[in-house]
């Protein structure tokens, strides 16, 4: 059986808080949910901003394989003629061959937001689908607050309903709007609609105020309803919407519908991980099925029964939804998460070798002093390396020092550091100034080594963070410091733990600088 996806990130999500698409990051994304095979794109309200108007004029150059771009819109306003309403007209004017209406559906909101009557409403619902149905291919009528409405006056929400069949709407769509309706409420009332609309097409538009907005999705499915309508990642005003990268895999894996094309399926983590760049949102680690720590296994019994039998612990083989397996390494972690881990690294040992068992010990020690490696995998890539004497020297430190002078109250502090390194028998001594004390050593430290490593100018620090390990010690506390490097192709992080900021910050340098080089090497020598 089929259930249509109806895709609301570009309007709906773009409501989000700190979400704002460009017409070109609106144009992208279109695409790309075209290529994974979303049925329907509600691509944005025509009129009621310049870029959503510039977006479906450009948008009607792309050449559009598997979606149909919709345009979203209101009902003609309370006592104005249909076709006088210049949001209406707005609507044919974006040429798409979809167009949603929403409408009220709950009497409350008709008399006190539209402060208009009831058999207005049912007017206004009735001649805008009448009006438009001429000119499109597919209507769709979003029943705004119906839920909530049909629990108040369930006589005047099923009328609305009606009202949109009479006026020509293909499909009825249940919203709940404020996101307030549980699961067993939803399945009741979809049922009840179902029944009393036997020949409809069914939708269902859910938000998550609740955290109910998949289960509620799923339940209006198994009631009857064939269209879902949501948002990549779930992002959307207030909390969000229902997110489509679980409420997918839900329909097609787990329960047998036929959602998507079966190929696109293995590109759903790809497709969760684009739509969260463009919106300036970090995918959640802990988003199911698509986040990084989907199917991460931290604890030893965990990561030794996975190894064995992947079913174990993991409701379904991470690659479906084009992730991965990921077996971190913490303290809690035994010998099968590190041989797992040595093995990723492309390191070769025996497994029975007590030169594991010591490298366990080392880990759950630097651990109990604070170092973090599960968010840190280039250092303990580094590390394992270095305890297998499979990492080279590339550099070796004589003295750094970092001085901070300020001259006057009005006056921002100057940093300068100061670094004196050997490389290949080398001394190399450098200095370089900024406004704070790491960028200064980062600086220095990169000026004396890219005559050497030219390939280090690539290097571009990312994020920089700085966390206290054991607060209670006041000033005098440990510091963990976790830096994120690119080179432009690829991200990584290191970190560094001391009761000093600046050797936390040297070692997370040093770290990040050093994996680049051992990567670049191990690049070149594998494709030689």
């Amino acid at each position: 059986m089929k259930v249509y996806i109806y895709d609301t990130t570009l309007r709906d999500g773009a409501q989000a808080f700190g979400v704002n698409f460009s017409v070109e990051d609106k144009l992208r994304i279109l695409e790309k949910l075209d290529e994974f095979g979303i049925d329907y794109v509600e691509g944005g309200w025509p009129s009621s901003n310049p870029k959503d108007n510039v977006f479906f004029s450009r948008a009607k150059e792309l050449k559009l394989k598997h979606t149909k771009l919709t345009a979203f819109g209101s009902t003609r306003r309370a006592g104005i003629s249909v076709d006088k309403d210049p949001f209406v007209e707005a609507l044919l004017k974006a040429g798409t061959s979809v167009i949603t209406i929403f409408g009220k559906s709950w009497d409350l909101h008709v008399t006190h937001a539209l402060r208009t009557s009831l058999e207005e409403n049912l007017n206004m619902i009735r001649e805008t689908l009448s009006f438009l149905r001429k000119d499109v291919e597919e209507l769709i009528f979003d029943a705004e607050h119906f839920f909530d409405g049909f629990k108040r006056n369930k006589e005047y929400a099923l009328k609305v309903l009606e009202s949109a069949l009479e006026g020509g709407a293909d499909w009825i769509v249940l919203c709940d709007t404020n996101g307030g309706t549980l699961p067993h409420e939803v399945s009741e009332i979809v049922s009840e609609v179902r029944e009393k609309f036997p020949e409809a097409k069914i939708g269902v538009h859910m938000h998550n105020d609740s955290e109910t907005a998949v289960a509620n999705s799923i339940m209006g499915v198994l009631a009857g309803a064939t269209q879902v309508h949501g948002t990549i990642n779930g992002i959307g005003e207030r909390v969000g919407n229902a997110n489509l990268c679980s409420i997918i895999p839900n329909l097609q894996i787990k329960m047998g519908y036929e959602v998507v094309p079966e190929d696109s399926m293995r590109r759903l983590t790809e497709l969760a991980m684009f739509v969260a760049e463009l919106s300036n949102m970090s995918l959640p680690r802990n988003m199911p099925y698509v986040g990084e720590s989907a199917f991460a296994h931290k604890g030893g019994v965990h990561a030794s029964a996975v190894l064995r039998h992947s079913e174990t612990y993991e409701h379904i083989n991470p690659e479906l939804v084009g992730n991965q397996r990921r077996i971190t390494v913490s303290d809690l972690s035994g010998r099968s998460n590190v041989i797992y881990k040595l093995k990723e690294f492309g390191i070769s040992v025996d497994e029975k070798s007590p030169e594991v068992i010591k490298l366990v010990e080392k880990i759950k020690e630097m651990e109990s002093e604070g170092y973090h490696f599960e968010t840190a995998e280039a250092s303990l890539e580094l590390l394992c390396k270095k305890h297998f004497g499979l990492l080279k020297n590339y550099f070796e430190l004589d003295a750094y020092r970092v001085l901070i002078a300020k001259r006057s109250m009005d006056e921002k502090p100057v940093s300068e550091a100061t670094v004196r390194l050997f490389i290949n028998e080398v001394n190399e001594h450098t200095a370089a100034l900024d406004s704070g004390p790491v960028s200064a050593l980062d600086k220095a430290l990169k000026k004396a080594l890219v005559e050497f490593y030219p390939n280090l100018k690539e290097v571009q620090l990312l994020d920089y963070k700085v966390r206290i390990v054991n607060e209670s010690a006041g000033t005098s506390a440990r510091v963990r410091v976790l830096i994120e490097c690119t080179d432009g192709r690829k991200k990584w992080s290191t970190i560094g733990v001391s009761d000093n900021i600046i050797e936390a910050s040297w070692i997370a340098l040093t770290d990040s600088l050093i994996y680049k080089l051992m990567k670049d090497e191990e690049e070149i020598a594998s494709s030689g």
